[in-house]
């Protein structure tokens, strides 16, 4: 198809979005105008509105998307959940039985995968087992090629973690190398860091089936599950101490001048620590949302029935109950759904080239699933409403790099804080969807990089593990499925008289 062709068929395609069906709803119960009453109309700091995302999300996005994570490549991810909490000594764990999560035997996950594999494609295995020959990598010399030596030299110059978002699971130092951090193209091997070489053959590190390990609500509540967020919430959020978070217990004493002290500071800080706080209230209403819709509302010998709480989602975001946070909560979501989907449409030029597979080791199924997963990023592309990101770290570029940096760290802090949460379902989901979101900065901070990425050949200025975009995705999927749900509980509170 003609360059020309395309960018009509692409604009076509996003103006078929805003002639999408709407579902007809009668007049609103008081139920639905008590959470849904303020989630309409345009989003603060975006040019985009919550009836446009909710009618490309749950007609032409999310579909697609389900069918994606559904496959081999994207439904084993790789984590390790014994790692200690770094922040406080704390060896509790959730007792309950559905807090724990059920690693794969090795022999189940598709050879393509598997940790001994370490490529993307046939072709990249043929310099891999070259590498795999050195000692651990330590150092270049004799047992790699020439053409190997110049290409670890490249590889070398790079070093990704200063635009690492995420705190990095089973990485291993090694000392003695000369040229910094080493860094191999995802071309060419799978590793479970960013940050550096990681041996993820580690005993701690295994391979979970996430649609065996859904995310949904596990019983893990009370003052453990409170301190995580507290600690997000209090030490991460570039909040003044002396200034009180609305609801901070959880119970619903905050009064109206607490809001409104918590809201004035929030509008009178910089954009980007406002979206900091905004991405952290998003991913929490997300997780929340998951737990209500997929609660457990049956539990016998014979049987478990998990659906929607109807109670448990007004707990959460009825506007009389939660002091007026609940809406807001909601539509922090649908920012952080901007975030994550701008992510998409600038990451696509990484994915076109024909060197990059969803390798598993079934070609024809791997072929089908970039096609698919192709498909998804001209969608997201094809958005008319994203976010501009360019607001984002302007200006002064002595004090924007300062501020940049200060933004990574607050958030490679909140990647450390998984490592705490008691229940480790829990843990899964919330390390998942970190690292997912921690790669959508990534990648909105290196658009330069992006830009320069050759159509052919290896990668060496802008990388993504297979690790990252397991997590990109999947982590991108738990708010489109949040999206979808919303739908589905307004629905249910409009019968609701």
């Amino acid at each position: 198809m003609a360059a020309g062709s395309g960018l009509l068929l692409l604009r076509a395609v996003g103006f078929a979005v805003l002639l999408l069906p709407v579902v007809p709803r009668g007049p609103p119960s008081v139920a639905e105008r008590r959470c849904f009453c303020q989630v309409t109309g345009h989003l603060d700091d975006c040019t985009c509105d919550v009836e446009t995302i909710d009618a490309f999300n749950n007609y032409k996005l999310f579909p697609r998307l389900n069918e994606l994570l559904e496959s081999d490549y994207f439904r084993y991810y790789k984590v390790n959940l014994k790692k200690p909490c770094p922040f406080w000594n704390d060896n509790s764990h959730c007792g309950i039985r559905d807090c724990a999560v059920k690693p794969c035997p090795s022999d189940e996950v598709p050879d393509g995968i598997r940790s001994g594999s370490y490529k993307y494609s046939e072709e990249a295995s043929n310099l891999a087992e070259e590498c795999e020959e050195a000692k651990r990598l330590g150092a270049v010399d004799g047992s790699l090629s020439k053409e190997t030596q110049q290409a670890v030299l490249r590889w070398s110059r790079h070093d990704d973690s200063s635009d690492s978002f995420c705190e990095a699971d089973d990485c291993w130092g090694y000392e003695g190398i000369s040229l910094g951090r080493w860094h191999v193209p995802a071309e060419v091997f799978v590793t479970d860091s960013a940050l550096c070489f990681a041996d993820i053959s580690s005993p701690d590190a295994e391979y979970v089936d996430l649609l065996l390990n859904p995310e949904r609500y596990t019983g893990y509540k009370g003052p453990d599950a409170w301190k995580i967020w507290n600690s997000i919430y209090e030490e991460n959020c570039f909040k003044p101490q002396n200034v009180k978070r609305p609801l901070a217990s959880g119970r619903g004493e905050s009064s109206v001048s607490l809001r409104h002290m918590f809201y004035k500071w929030l509008q009178g800080v910089c954009v980007e620590k406002r979206a900091f706080y905004r991405l952290v209230s998003g991913l929490h209403a997300s997780i929340n949302i998951h737990l209500s819709a997929r609660y457990l509302l049956q539990d016998t010998w014979s049987e478990k029935k998990w659906g929607p709480n109807v109670t448990e989602f007004q707990q959460r975001f009825d506007e009389v109950i939660t002091r007026g946070e609940g809406p807001r909560r909601l539509k922090n979501l649908y920012f952080l759904y901007l975030i994550e989907l701008r992510a998409l449409s600038k990451v696509l030029p990484f994915f076109e080239r024909p060197a990059f597979q969803l390798y598993t080791g079934n070609k024809s199924h791997d072929a089908e699933m970039k096609n698919l997963l192709l498909e998804i990023l001209h969608l997201a592309k094809s958005f008319p409403l994203h976010f501009d990101e360019n607001s984002f770290f302007a200006g002064n570029k002595k004090e924007a790099a300062k501020l940049k940096e200060e933004f990574r760290l607050h958030f490679k802090n909140i990647s450390k804080i998984m490592d705490c949460v008691g229940c480790f379902k829990c843990r899964l989901w919330g390390k998942l969807q970190t690292q997912g979101l921690g790669t959508a900065l990534k990648i909105l901070f290196s658009e330069s990089l992006i830009e320069k990425i050759p159509e052919s050949g290896p990668s060496y200025g802008f990388q993504l593990t297979r690790q990252e975009i397991v997590a990109l995705f999947n982590a991108f999927g738990r708010i489109s499925t949040s999206v979808r749900e919303l739908e589905n509980f307004r629905n249910i509170l409009q019968n609701m008289r």
